[in-house]
């Protein structure tokens, strides 16, 4: 590699790139293997300035963070080229099933009941650990959770994520943090999109309209029209309304929606009491009891996924996807309104990506 390097990763000099799994405006993410031991991690690749920034503010969180339930950094390299400009490889930890977007694909578009309700347990030990730590994750969403494939759960793309107790200093003046945010509008909390404010319950909000997408197959408020993505979403962010509940969903289920979906962010219930809630405790009688802790062992029998990994989605969906969050499967025998409604705030050429770093 030309130029001069900094490697924080030993993996370095070791190892092969793949074929590229996902690609975006700010970077592409390549598969790759380690030549000494033949495992395969993740190459995540970004030569632009705002792709830089980005792709660091993710790798500086995951390193920082050490949990079974977030996806593991495991090192960087940040190579300078003579003309100034340069590259910075982040390598992650390979999950092979995919994103869940990726797995509901494959098993009909939406996922079973009790699979829901155990990645909803996962997906909430991940998030309260990052509370913990005091990070808001910012861009939560079925392209942005990962399954292994014993069935494991894990919460990935930090590129838009957030620690609480920094603040940007500029002109001597302290600005908070919602001003510079990132995310994906159909997932953001209401007081999120009108610039009030960023908290932890902003995570508790995307995670009910993840849930929502989990059951259902789609992305929440499908049954808003979004002809004018900007009418819709000042509509998500000053009305009262809140996503479609899924019919059908168990009482339990639909009560922790309720609870995530609380358009108050104040009364919205955190990840630590979502984890006693019953839908997710089971202490109440549920319709189903079954405790599986693996996943459909048909997963083992994936390809290496092309949608998993894809170093951004902003340059397709409307505004503040993170810049290395994972592509959207495409849908199938989906009605043609749900696809131009999605399309809508996605592919729009009209928006730009809400993006600070």
């Amino acid at each position: 590699m030309a130029g001069n390097q900094h490697c924080s990763c030993s993996l370095l000099g070791e190892w092969m790139k793949g074929k590229v799994i996902g690609s975006g405006s700010f970077g592409t993410v390549h598969l790759a293997m380690n030549k000494a031991s033949g495992s395969l991690f993740v190459v995540k690749s970004a030569e632009s300035g705002a792709g830089i920034r980005a792709l660091k503010n993710e790798a500086d969180t995951l390193e920082s963070l050490n949990s079974p339930y977030i996806v593991r950094c495991l090192g960087r390299s940040l190579s300078n080229k003579n003309n100034g400009e340069g590259t910075l490889d982040v390598f992650i930890e390979y999950m092979a099933g995919g994103s869940l977007s990726d797995v509901a694909e494959k098993f009909g578009g939406a996922l079973d009941s009790e699979v829901i309700r155990l990645y909803t347990r996962e997906i909430l030990h991940g998030l309260k650990y990052l509370h913990e730590n005091g990070i808001v994750h910012c861009d939560l969403k079925c392209k942005n959770v990962l399954l292994g494939s014993n069935g494991n759960i894990k919460l990935a793309d930090f590129g838009c994520s957030k620690r609480l107790n920094e603040q940007k200093i500029s002109n001597g003046e302290s600005i908070h943090l919602w001003k510079s945010i990132g995310g994906t509008p159909l997932w953001m909390a209401p007081e999120v999109l009108r610039k009030e404010g960023l908290d932890f319950a902003s995570d508790i909000w995307s995670l009910g309209c993840l849930v929502i997408e989990m059951v259902t197959g789609i992305p929440p408020w499908n049954g808003l029209n979004i002809s004018n993505p900007m009418a819709a979403v000042l509509k998500i962010a000053r009305g009262n309304e809140k996503p479609q509940l899924p019919t059908g969903f168990s009482q339990e289920g639909l009560d922790f929606l309720e609870k995530c979906l609380e358009r108050n962010p104040e009364q919205r219930w955190t990840a630590e009491e979502l984890l006693n809630h019953p839908y997710i405790s089971g202490k109440f009688p549920m319709n189903s009891r079954k405790e599986c802790a693996c996943s459909p062992s048909s997963i083992l029998d994936f390809r290496i996924h092309e949608g998993g990994y894809d170093s951004d989605d902003s340059q397709d969906e409307f505004p503040g996807s993170n810049p290395f969050s994972t592509r959207c499967f495409e849908e199938k025998n989906r009605m043609v309104e749900t696809q131009e409604a999605e399309n809508g705030f996605e592919s729009s050429e009209d928006w730009i990506t809400v993006r600070s770093i």
